[in-house]
């Protein structure tokens, strides 16, 4: 129907003045537009410019810089879950029906007005680069590109008696926990196709339940574009999927528990944390020590990613404890969570690298981010049996597999901590003095496991 192109040419006086630049083009009323399809081209290795887009009333979806290309189809019944479509190929995940679009964008009509192409300017140099966003519309729009095949759900008996299912972990592990309550195994930080992901929701559910999991956090940057598609592939896999978004940043990153719809991360840091809170949902602090993309904003939340994946390059650093003193003088620490930020297997790390274990009344979505919220939170390296671990009951913490480690009591003041060695598969520590965080550490001081 329409093909057009935007040339550009953007440099780092672009960045200042505008990190997330619009390109406008307009749906006009009264024709019966049932496709999109925009294209980014540039020199990848002069620049890094992220693709987005919104229509006249809301947020379409972000590709950061793992794409070039995005397409919509608005047309109805072309939806579903075979080569092409934006399902996921699980059977009972009925998201792709009634329009298909690019992972991490938003399906649905294609409402006439003023839309918008929106550039994240991430990296650019001082000479401007020559930037082509093209813009095609109706018959010339190419086709929405699909999901990866979904590997077979689990055969044979579930684990347990589907998501809800209390009491019994995947795992079979026995960690002691307060009354009514399960310690259940899980991962607070991964992202699929619908962002910079290689695997499919699918794919990764089936990583998780290989794992042992029993939950899993799937949070895209700055979409919610996966959102729909999670119950019906969290109930072929029998795995908890939660609903998130990693709200992401050039000043930080973070991560927004809940089906709460889209946080809209080019406001500022204060605004996502009452957006999340208003609407019911959790916000945590995102890897605050990592590389480019380490916290940067004043604001401190209740939640902290406070081990990463990227800790487990020097296990003995002390750089998060150091953080973690200094995280806001709030008269108690946040509740710490553990996320392997899982991209894709050639990392080397599987979900639950590392594990965080929550005390919940069961497995649904729900409960879990309510244990999170109560801040019955625990984490360990690996989920394994054998593996160890270190959870607080009532006011004791019991070290679960642990013989030989060594218990560290807080963050050290005046240069000191209290150390004492686990002699025992299952030892009890009685009513800590301190609020924590206690930590489990092998004799050469590498972290084995961190509790509240």
């Amino acid at each position: 129907m329409t093909r057009e192109q935007r040339r550009l040419r953007l440099s780092v006086d672009d960045q200042i003045e505008h990190r997330y630049l619009e390109v406008p083009f307009e749906i006009p009323p009264g024709r019966d537009v049932d496709a999109l399809e925009v294209t980014l081209s540039y020199d990848r290795d002069a620049a890094v410019i992220d693709l987005g887009c919104r229509d006249p009333k809301r947020w379409r979806g972000w590709s950061g810089g793992a794409r070039s290309r995005f397409a919509i189809d608005a047309r109805p019944g072309s939806g579903g879950t075979g080569p092409g479509s934006r399902g996921s190929g699980v059977p009972g995940d009925r998201a792709g029906s009634g329009g298909r679009a690019t992972p991490g964008y938003e399906r649905g009509e294609l409402v006439p007005g003023p839309w918008a192409v929106v550039l994240g300017l991430h990296k650019l140099s001082a000479e401007p680069v020559d930037v082509t966003v093209t813009i095609a519309t109706g018959s010339d729009a190419g086709p929405v590109e699909g999901e990866p095949p979904a590997p077979p759900p689990p055969s044979g008996a579930p684990a347990g008696s589907g998501p809800g299912r209390r009491g019994r972990t995947r795992l079979g592990r026995d960690l002691p926990a307060p009354d009514g309550l399960t310690w259940y195994a899980g991962d607070l930080h991964a992202h699929t196709t619908h962002s910079d992901g290689t695997l499919s929701i699918a794919q990764l559910a089936a990583a998780a339940v290989g794992r042992g999991l029993d939950f899993l956090a799937v949070t895209d940057h700055n979409t919610v574009s996966h959102h729909a598609h999670l119950p019906g592939v969290g109930a072929a896999y029998d795995l908890c999927l939660l609903p998130g978004q990693e709200v992401t940043t050039h000043a930080g990153h973070a991560n927004a528990f809940g089906d709460i719809g889209w946080v809209d991360f080019r406001r500022p840091a204060a605004q996502w944390l009452s957006d999340v809170e208003g609407r019911g949902g959790l916000l945590s602090v995102n890897h605050p020590l990592q590389d480019d993309c380490g916290w940067q904003f004043p604001v401190r939340t209740g939640l902290l990613e406070l081990w990463h994946i990227s800790w487990f390059l020097d296990l003995t650093a002390t750089g998060p404890w150091a953080y973690l003193r200094g995280f806001g003088g709030a008269p108690r620490n946040p509740v710490f969570l553990g996320g392997s930020d899982f991209h894709t297997p050639d990392q080397g790390f599987p979900p639950g690298t590392p594990t965080t274990w929550v005390a919940a009344e069961d497995r649904t979505p729900d409960a879990i981010l309510d244990a999170v919220r109560q801040g019955r939170t625990a984490i360990s390296r690996f989920p394994g049996p054998g593996e160890p671990v270190l959870v607080r009951v009532g006011d004791d913490l019991v070290a679960v597999d642990a013989d030989g480690t060594v218990l560290v009591e807080g963050v050290p003041d005046g240069g000191t901590d209290r150390r004492r060695r686990v002699r025992g598969d299952r030892v009890t520590f009685p009513a800590p003095t301190e609020h924590g965080p206690y930590r489990l550490e092998a004799a050469d001081r590498t972290l084995l496991a961190i509790s509240a």
